[in-house]
């Protein structure tokens, strides 16, 4: 039974994922043996505390004492983990819609599972794990000390070395569960924090929790209201970070990870890992730091800082993994480490990146969610070979995650399957805003007509 996606579990319940299968998954995980303690966090949706309470009975049968952490991002599971020596496990379904719930697991180092030991799971599902006896069950506990201790080792790393003013920073927290960390952190480091959508909901109703363009840039004039120096916007989980700024509108993903390269990498030496989905501005700033790029899977760079130690900084958009900090994924550290350096340089955060030169390249991101799910893969075929010569005969094709091609003039465009929901997701550079106009206006033609003549439809199109 195929389980894991891109980045963990994600399904919608209860036709998907449900409180049995959450169970049989967590009675798997038990029988890797890796430890016999695991640390739970959960977010906003509505079905998580029945998600997590199965799986941590799953667990139990298995023999693992569980300690609950309850409400808490993502990230705290992984810096859980890590710190106890013990398993980590997050119930969330990250920014997908409400209906959806799902898993992450992390091992003693903090690190999310390896496709590995995804696999070890999945088989031990369908092979059916039998429970240990009564007297070898694991036992049961509340904590909260751990939160706490992330803030105070997150704030001694995001220290301002200087403090030039205090800005104003608009958090959007997504009704999720960063509400109680995030704005504490900002305000440590000397800004004044401005929160919105700060109460905790599962049934996200003032905009979807994946934070894309097209989903906060009809909210830019709500936040530039109180002028602030940067706006800062979670998903649901907390393992992501968008940023806005009042005049420029949504920031692109590339130049917030060349922004950390520039900050995280000086005097650093190694090599940077991003997923393939991602420009030339993080090469461009990579090399000013002698720092080789490679281009990985998304939702698996995690794997190459294991793999390698010499991995500086490990990226995809809106995800930073620094390995100084630890091997998960955190949004977290991402809103701490831009209140820092904006309240250490005195100016807007987009300013900033200006005079830093990191720069913005025309872009496009678009997905397309198409029914039935079974045709994905022959449409994603026929547009693998349609778009092909977009440009020309491209001078590089990459096959890690999908088909990327490159052509001559710098302009690329990847194909890709999401692992996540029923999507193909289409991304494109150019040097030239007529040409990515060109490029956008045949990868929709492609698209509609791939779906079409394979008998499927376009439920929705999402743009960044």
């Amino acid at each position: 039974m195929r389980l894991f996606g891109t980045a963990g579990i994600r399904m919608r319940y209860p036709g998907e994922i449900n409180a049995i299968l959450a169970y049989k998954i967590g009675l798997a995980v038990s029988k890797l043996g890796l430890s016999r303690r695991a640390y739970i966090v959960h977010d906003s949706r509505t079905t998580s505390p029945l998600i997590t309470l199965s799986t941590a009975a799953g667990l139990m049968s298995g023999g693992v004492d569980v300690y609950l952490l309850g409400l808490a991002p993502t990230p705290l599971a992984g810096y859980a983990a890590r710190k106890r020596r013990s398993l980590g496990v997050s119930v969330t379904a990250s920014h997908n819609p409400p209906e959806y719930n799902g898993l992450k697991f992390y091992d003693t180092g903090g690190f999310e599972f390896t496709r590995d030991l995804e696999r070890l799971v999945e088989e031990y599902v369908d092979k059916g794990v039998q429970p240990l006896d009564w007297e070898m069950v694991g036992g049961f506990a509340y904590g909260t000390e751990l939160v706490d201790d992330y803030i105070e080792e997150l704030y001694e790393l995001a220290r301002p070395s200087r403090k030039t003013w205090i800005p104003r920073v608009v958090v959007d927290l997504a009704n999720g569960v960063a509400g109680s960390i995030t704005p504490l952190l900002l305000r440590r480091v000397g800004a004044i924090p401005l929160t919105i959508n700060a109460n905790p909901d599962g049934f996200f109703p003032v905009r979807a929790p994946e934070p894309r363009k097209d989903v906060l840039e009809p909210y830019l004039k709500f936040y530039a209201e109180a002028n602030p120096a940067v706006i800062l916007v979670h998903d649901g989980d907390a393992d992501r970070l968008s940023v806005l700024d009042v005049e420029e509108g949504f920031i692109r993903q590339d130049r917030i990870i060349a922004f950390f390269i520039d900050e995280l990498a000086r005097g650093a030496s190694g090599r940077v890992v991003v997923s393939v989905d991602t420009g030339r501005v993080i090469d461009e700033v990579a090399e000013r730091h002698g720092l080789k790029v490679e281009r990985y899977i998304l939702g698996k760079t995690h794997e190459r800082v294991k793999e390698d130690p010499g991995v500086v900084v490990a990226a995809e958009p809106w995800k930073l993994i620094y390995p100084r900090w630890g091997p998960w994924v955190d949004g977290i550290l991402q809103a701490a480490l831009i209140g820092k350096v904006v309240v250490e340089e005195g100016k807007r955060f987009a300013k900033i990146l200006e005079e830093r030169g990191i720069r913005d390249y025309p872009w496009d991101r678009r997905s397309f969610r198409i029914k039935p799910a079974e045709k994905l893969k022959t449409i994603f075929q026929d547009l693998e070979a349609a778009l092909r010569n977009l440009l020309g005969e491209p001078i590089a094709e990459n096959r890690v995650d999908g088909v990327r091609y490159d052509y001559d003039d710098g302009s690329w465009i990847l194909i890709r399957v999401s692992g996540t929901e029923p999507k193909i997701r289409v991304y494109m550079e150019s040097l030239s805003r007529d040409k990515i106009r060109g490029m956008v206006d045949r990868v929709e033609r492609e698209v509609r007509r791939a779906v079409e003549v394979n008998n499927a439809q376009i439920e929705e199109v999402t743009i960044g």
